[in-house]
């Protein structure tokens, strides 16, 4: 069963929502964030970026920093450009985009339920990111970026969500890139309880994304039970800030590769190399995005291509069956030597959310090969968590990102 719990939200000002909220801390390098904050003071990039708040030079995983975000969000809650509800509540949070519409529930996830398995992951963390968000969540004694889970879809709390949409919104805005996020706040007692009843009949909850922030959270979580021997389980800290959204309603989009060194091979070479295990027909200048599971497109010098999978080549495994593991496994590792696509500088990452038009320009720009890929699904992202399995580096991009700044969880 899956333990979620309603929380006392630090959350903005009416009127200042639509200011405060920002993309996660990770979308952004420490120049672009310091762009955007002196653009929008209000920006909550300043907390969860604090090193925009001090000289250029500062090192940005000082000690100092993480003192600057705490002494950040003490001020915006002194001076009111925060409020904290007075009672436990959850919060809808809906986002829309391009017409689509994904709903989610603001509440606390337990750490326990990470530690034993309940919430499952589908990748690895990296050290250097994890030890940063432990000292930035330590400091500031809060979550203040909510970590993007999953659940199978359930009847009945889609029912209890859409009848609270029925409601006037706490919030109401549209961000710069055209995203609408709406929130909602549930303080009916009968609502509250009603959800925390159906969420311990769900066997699972799901990482989408945040894997980092969850590592993060559960670390401080279980360094203050250690500093705290007495501690009962019901402590604040014995859970973390999550936004948990019915699986159907969610959508992964392509997450693109360009190699920008062939390992001596010539492109006429390469596409010997891999004719025996794939059909490939030349498609022209025309952009191609795969349309099946099983197909890349391929990008090179102004032309692109389309590339099938053979279908000994398939596989029924859950991580081995996915397009990334096959177009890793049998074209960048064996033709390109690339065996750790996650630290080998030679293959580069686009977002299908930036277009194809993006990676043609990568790609020129870097006279290298680059591939469309066909999106990893959500069954296939809860088949690889549900087998107790990690996807490979870059396998979704999810779309649109969770705005940091709506809902913080102190403890």
């Amino acid at each position: 069963m899956s333990t979620i719990r309603p929380f006392k939200g630090i959350r903005p000002a009416a009127d200042l929502a639509a200011s405060i909220a920002a993309l996660p801390y990770d979308v952004y390098s420490s120049s672009e964030a310091r762009t955007i904050v002196r653009a929008n003071p209000l920006s909550f990039l300043k907390i969860d970026r604090a090193e925009t708040l001090m000289p250029e030079n500062t090192d940005i995983y000082s000690p100092e920093v993480y003192q600057t975000a705490r002494r950040t969000l003490d001020a915006m809650i002194t001076d009111g450009s925060f409020i904290q509800d007075n009672t436990e509540c959850y919060y809808i949070y809906a986002l829309t985009m391009d017409g689509r519409t994904q709903t989610g529930l603001a509440g606390c996830a337990a750490i326990d339920d990470y530690l034993n398995g309940v919430i499952l992951k589908h990748e690895n963390t990296l050290a250097a990111k994890e030890e940063d968000r432990v000292h930035h969540v330590d400091a500031c004694s809060a979550q203040t970026g909510p970590i993007f889970l999953a659940y199978r879809p359930c009847t009945a709390l889609r029912q209890i969500i859409n009848n609270i949409k029925n409601n006037p919104a706490l919030y109401d805005f549209t961000s710069d890139d055209d995203v609408r996020h709406q929130v909602w706040k549930v303080d009916n007692r009968e609502y509250i309880d009603n959800i925390s009843q159906l969420f311990k009949e769900i066997p699972h909850l799901y990482i989408a994304d945040g894997h980092h922030r969850a590592a993060s959270a559960v670390r401080v979580g279980q360094m203050r039970r250690a500093a705290n021997p007495d501690n009962t389980g019901a402590e604040e800290y014995n859970y973390f800030l999550s936004v948990l959204f019915s699986s159907d309603e969610l959508k992964i989009y392509d997450y693109n590769r360009i190699i920008i060194d062939r390992n001596g091979c010539t492109f006429d070479s390469f596409l010997d190399k891999i004719k025996d295990g794939f059909k490939i027909r030349k498609i022209g200048t025309k952009a191609y995005h795969p349309a099946h599971k099983g197909e890349f497109g391929l990008y090179f010098r102004k032309n692109w291509y389309q590339v099938i999978t053979s279908p000994e080549l398939m596989s029924d495994d859950p991580v081995k069956g996915l397009d990334v593991s096959i177009l890793q496994d049998h074209i960048l590792a064996p033709v390109f030597g690339i065996t750790d696509p996650k630290t080998d500088p030679r293959i580069r990452f686009i977002g299908g959310i930036r277009g194809l038009g993006a990676l043609e320009e990568a790609a020129d720009a870097s006279d290298g090969i680059a591939f469309s890929m066909y999106p990893t699904s959500m069954d296939e992202l809860l088949s690889v968590a549900d087998a107790g399995m990690l996807m490979p580096p870059k396998s979704t991009w999810f779309e649109p990102k969770l705005r940091s700044g709506l809902f913080i969880h102190r403890f």
